[in-house]
């Protein structure tokens, strides 16, 4: 007499399936993909061009690495340290973001989380139950419906064009609302795009979403890179009604170029911060002592450095505007925020380009990535296809070539 092993059990449950469904639906980040591939082909010898990271070229300032260094010596950061973030952290950034913001908010409603994807996956997990649907104003950052889907939701895309500046209507959000319509995702400065949101359009959709009962999961993290006379506008300062049902994300990678030290956070009602601190107890324990200390430092400290590098940011965007609108069927709205540009490339399909003819943005892509070395993404990763992301987040000299590579390929098109 013999039993069925565990093993056996599930291969007959699901024939051939190695990997759950559920994980197996989840698709790779694009723009990781795409950077990964650029830094193979510089690896292997070709002067590739990289557009294709949301990542500052900067060094992290040196007074938060000497935080690391010193963090790095300390007895008790060799030790676990309270699931949802050093105390000293949690109070530091309570102060920061009253101090940014004007949002006044306790150490208790921080969870400082391994970078922002975790803050973004593990809000939706703490908000959503199966089938609640998501209004996801597209184009979207890749990693926001993937989050939502793999919590149970189901993202809802709201699509905005170059018409709009990439901004949504109060209209179009309540189209898309449903019995199901749990939460709204608001991001404002916006990747990919750029679009930063004026507060009287903030108030008008925080509103809404204060009439009809939703909760809203707002991503600031580009919170200080904005440009010319746009300003960001916190939605729970602009509509205080909200607070109890709004969710902040934010994280010190793109403000203080700290991308690979992996911290972020979110701020909400208790309630929510609690079931979200038990769930990473579980998933990752504290995010790593050393890093702590380094956001530690970078949240407590002046913004001189962080004024430095949005006057570059502001020089390249104007730069890389201007000359992708020099090129015969792009259309590059001037971005407002963030560290990208989203031009359409719709007049470009279609045409023969070194003996091919693209038909969508995705083998555009591929084409310039072939033919002039140059990484970009393609809109399909953001839902909109028909648009190329770029970041400006590189170089003065490698953005000027970059561009200059398109310039002279996307000419040839005919």
């Amino acid at each position: 007499m013999s039993a069925a092993t565990p093993t056996a059990q599930s291969a007959e449950a699901a024939p051939g399936r190695r990997v759950s469904a559920r994980v197996g639906a989840i698709s790779e980040s694009a723009t990781l993909a795409v950077d990964a591939k650029a830094k193979a082909l510089k690896a292997a010898g070709r002067p590739v061009i990289g557009f294709g990271a949301g990542e500052p070229d900067f060094p992290t300032p040196g007074y938060i690495v000497d935080a690391a260094v010193a963090a790095c010596r300390e007895p008790r950061f060799h030790r676990y340290t309270p699931a949802g973030g050093l105390p000293e952290l949690k109070e530091a950034i309570a102060a920061k973001t009253l101090r940014d913001s004007g949002y006044e908010v306790k150490p208790s409603q921080v969870l400082v989380t391994n970078g922002g994807k975790q803050a973004i996956y593990e809000a939706f997990a703490a908000l959503l139950d199966p089938g609640d649907e998501v209004i996801v104003p597209a184009p979207y950052w890749t990693t926001y419906p993937e989050s939502i889907r793999l919590a149970g939701g189901v993202p809802v895309e709201v699509v905005a064009d170059e018409t709009t500046g990439y901004r949504v209507s109060v209209e179009q959000l309540e189209a898309a609302r449903t019995e199901r319509t749990k939460v709204l995702l608001f991001v404002s400065p916006s990747n990919p795009t750029g679009a930063v949101y004026p507060r009287e359009q903030v108030e008008a959709i925080g509103r809404w979403a204060v009439e009809h009962g939703l909760w809203v999961l707002t991503d600031e993290i580009y919170e200080h890179l904005v440009y010319g006379d746009a300003e960001f506008s916190s939605l729970p300062v602009v509509v205080p009604e909200l607070a109890d049902r709004t969710v902040i994300v934010n994280g010190v990678a793109k403000t203080y170029a700290m991308t690979g030290w992996r911290v972020g956070w979110l701020i909400g009602p208790q309630d929510v911060v609690k079931a979200a601190t038990n769930l990473q107890s579980h998933a990752t324990s504290n995010v790593s002592n050393v890093a702590q200390a380094a956001a530690l430092a970078a949240v407590s400290g002046d913004l001189d450095a962080v004024a430095e590098m949005g006057e570059a940011f502001d020089r390249r965007r104007r730069t890389i505007v201007r000359m992708l609108n020099e090129i015969d069927g792009v259309v590059c709205p001037e971005p407002e925020g963030a560290f990208y540009v989203y031009p359409s490339v719709k007049g470009l399909l279609g045409k023969e380009l070194r003996g091919r003819r693209p038909a969508t943005s995705v083998e555009l892509a591929e084409v310039i990535l072939e033919e002039a070395e140059v990484a970009v993404v393609p809109g399909e990763a953001f839902g909109t296809p028909g648009y190329l992301r770029l970041s400006y987040a590189l170089g003065d000299d490698d953005l000027v070539e970059g561009v200059s590579r398109l310039q002279k390929l996307l000419a040839e098109a005919s």
